[in-house]
């Protein structure tokens, strides 16, 4: 199939799971009924918790964990298929305490048919003033994954990994046809940054990128950007939220797009070796 509709959830996620999932289900069910095949959640769906302790004693296995198994049952209910943008969840290495910020790709069987833990941790110092150090509580991953889905190749990414164009030419030169960019953007960071950024991964890749955001003030004290947004190949704004509430973003792709943007600017087969500069001293 080369036509889908798909639906962007953006959530203000609260602080636990329990209450993520009571959240996120009538929007999951919205999505439904729109005549959505293919649902997008976004980034830590399953709480929004910065406070080491509490987050200590609501960690679980994926297994475990209420908001994923919730969403595998509506999956399965709905017959569609769902990316939780990413949870909190244990690693699985009991050496490392510290969490695995996981993409889980569901089908319409309820079946998990792939996981990506995000790359690139997000370690900044922003100019407000913010300080940001995801890397004391969670544990980066250490490949990239293209997952297939009825529609096409799916790149899996998670928020921070939008800054890097590399990771996005590798899962397009790896078979992506759609790319997610599941996020908890800072509201400084993505006023500036954002847009720009989703749009000019698009273009690089000559791929949809589906970019579910979180929004608003939460319970822990962050404060999200929101936007929800689809981008096409050719780097248009399919659709998008102007707004930072929960609400549910519909857009409809044909991915046989893909092919006449790459066809038109074949970019992705001119890589060349070369070598790199001398460092500035």
């Amino acid at each position: 199939m080369s036509q889908v509709r798909v639906a962007l959830i953006q959530t203000r996620t609260p602080a636990t799971p329990a209450e993520a999932l009571a959240h996120l289900r009538p929007l999951l069910d919205e999505a439904a009924v729109g005549g959505a095949l293919f649902v997008l959640t976004p980034e830590a769906s399953n709480f929004m918790e910065k406070r080491t302790d509490r987050k200590a004693k609501i960690l679980a296995d994926v297994g475990d964990d209420a908001v994923v198994e919730g969403v595998r049952g509506f999956a399965r209910g709905a017959g569609v298929w769902v990316l939780v943008g990413s949870a909190m969840v244990r690693s699985g290495d009991p050496s490392d305490a510290r969490a695995a910020n996981r993409s889980i790709l569901i089908n319409d069987r309820g079946e998990i048919e792939s996981t990506y833990d995000k790359l690139h941790v997000f370690d900044v110092d922003l100019p407000n003033g913010e300080r940001y150090r995801e890397s004391a509580g969670v544990r980066p991953g250490e490949r990239a994954v293209v997952a297939t889905t009825p529609w096409g190749g799916l790149g899996l990414t998670v928020c921070y990994d939008l800054r890097f164009p590399h990771l996005f030419r590798a899962l397009a030169q790896a078979g992506a046809d759609m790319i997610s960019v599941p996020a908890a953007f800072t509201r400084p960071t993505g006023e500036a940054h954002w847009e720009t950024l989703l749009r000019a991964r698009a273009i690089e890749t000559g791929a949809f990128v589906l970019a579910p955001a979180q929004g608003g003030d939460h319970e822990d004290g962050r404060a999200t950007w929101g936007r929800s947004m689809v981008v096409d190949p050719w780097g248009g704004v399919v659709a998008r939220l102007d707004h930072d509430q929960p609400g549910v973003l519909f857009a409809d792709l044909d991915l046989s797009a893909v092919g006449r943007a790459r066809a038109a600017i074949p970019a992705l087969t001119h890589d060349r070796l070369f070598v790199g500069p001398e460092p500035l001293s």
